[in-house]
């Protein structure tokens, strides 16, 4: 980051974004570019439509402008206005050192409709935001409703033994739930997507090595972090 950059160094980020200039934004989460790599977003866009889903800064619709997408919209409340520790401050500065033409709409998960935001997308992130809704089918309903081809769910998941769909609550913080991935699948299907895939899942040394990272971090109990992952799943219209 440039020492003269005080902007960048006044706002609390989430994502790690490169604005040129030998700018990187400090974020928290620290592995966005990682994240990129595994939601497997196509590698052009070119003639589609996005629409991200709780942005925040607007790294991935950011992204998917620079892959090429025709119109590119940005909603969150949450984190933008919301009760998160987050702020639209790191989307406007990112759009304005990017040159982004970048659309944004603050609206919750919940309000999303064709209506709200003027039609359907041909893809639709959803990512990091399923495991924080009390209402986690109705807001894959929502999304459903302003897909036209693919939404990319990434989320927290549930290890739990059964073959049957099951949601883990888990009521701490703003982490309310885990879906197991069979669940997801229910879900994804019960709200209109004819075909589901599992793009990437943690691998069982991910999940170990998570765990402990969390257990030192949070004292949390290693059983209860290994009954957690994160999975992204790909489902189509």
């Amino acid at each position: 980051m440039s020492n003269g950059d005080e902007r960048v160094r006044e706002i609390d980020w989430f994502h790690s974004i490169d604005l040129g200039g030998g700018v990187v934004t400090p974020g928290r989460e620290g592995a966005t570019a990682a994240k990129l790599e595994r939601i497997g977003l196509p590698e052009s866009l070119a003639g589609r439509t996005v629409l991200d889903v709780g942005a925040w800064d607007g790294f991935f619709a950011f992204e998917a402008e620079r892959r090429g997408a025709e119109r590119v919209l940005a909603t969150d409340w949450y984190c933008w206005s919301g009760p998160g520790w987050g702020s639209k401050r790191g989307f406007d500065y990112a759009r304005e050192r990017l040159g982004s033409q970048v659309e944004d709409h603050e609206i919750d998960v919940l309000d999303l409709s064709p209506e709200a935001l003027g039609g359907q997308f041909d893809v639709v992130l959803f990512l990091g935001v399923l495991y924080h809704m009390r209402h986690p089918l109705l807001a894959l309903e929502r999304v459903a409703s302003v897909t036209r081809e693919l939404a990319i769910i990434e989320t927290e998941v549930s290890h739990l033994l059964t073959r049957k769909p099951a949601v883990r609550y888990y009521l701490e913080g703003d982490d309310w739930c885990a879906p197991t991935l069979t669940a997801c699948r229910a879900m994804l299907a019960d709200v209109g997507f004819r075909r589901v895939s599992v793009h990437h899942r943690y691998s069982a040394p991910e999940r170990i090595a998570r765990a402990i990272k969390w257990r030192l971090r949070k004292g949390r109990r290693l059983r209860d972090s290994l009954g957690r992952g994160r999975a992204v799943i790909h489902a189509w219209k």
